[in-house]
């Protein structure tokens, strides 16, 4: 969904300049910089970045503001880690702001619906998984890859709609019929390539997945 200043009021909008600057300030200072520089990994940012970029200018939708595409917030969690994925979507919002002119006022609204909200809801299950459930490399690419991206898009979506309805720029049967009545078969898709693309990186490329540890998910298993 990429939301335009006309939809939602002034204060919601500063207030997500002022929540997007907390929580980029935080993430530039628990950023594992130095991981950057090792190997040419800052290439493989980069690269994904615009990946990313290409990615999120393929959408479909009807209504302004009401657009669907795939995220890949899961995945540049699940690559990164929580702060450096924070600050790549950060990267994509921006350039995607450049590229299709969204105006500069929704910016920190659009990178904290699509991006920030979707980062942290899998971060967080990466978090829960680690604690409560085995540590095997299948917990890891289904737990994590499939069902978080499933569930970072569900609480993007969610977080939209709610933005939506509480300003009243939509209302919720409208939102209930002509948006989340769609949002399953994006979780299903973005779950689906996450999945996969974790599944492939973790055999092939696994120094490419800050988060995924052979020690951990693999050795004694």
């Amino acid at each position: 969904m990429n939301l335009t200043d006309a939809l939602l009021p002034g204060w919601v909008l500063w207030l997500s300049h002022l929540a997007t600057a907390v929580l980029l300030l935080a993430a530039g200072r628990q950023a594992p910089w130095g991981r950057l520089g090792e190997g040419g990994y800052i290439h493989v940012f980069l690269g994904s970045c615009v990946a990313l970029l290409v990615v999120w200018t393929l959408k479909a939708g009807v209504d302004p503001g009401l657009s669907f595409h795939l995220l890949g917030a899961s995945l540049f969690a699940l690559m990164f880690g929580g702060p450096l994925a924070l600050l790549a979507l950060a990267l994509v919002s921006l350039g995607t702001t450049l590229n299709q002119g969204e105006g500069w006022a929704v910016y920190s609204v659009n990178f904290l619906v699509e991006g920030a909200v979707p980062v942290l809801t899998t971060a967080g299950l990466l978090e829960l998984a680690r604690r409560w459930l085995p540590r095997h490399l299948f917990v890891y690419i289904f737990v994590n890859g499939f069902f978080g991206a499933a569930l970072a898009v569900l609480a993007s979506a969610l977080a939209a709609t709610a933005l939506l309805a509480g300003s009243q720029a939509y209302s919720l049967s409208h939102l209930q019929s002509g948006y989340l009545a769609f949002v399953p078969l994006l979780m299903f898709s973005e779950a689906w390539l996450t999945g996969m693309l974790v599944a492939l990186l973790v055999c092939y490329r696994p120094d490419w997945i800050r988060t995924f540890d052979d020690a951990l998910y693999l050795h004694g298993k």
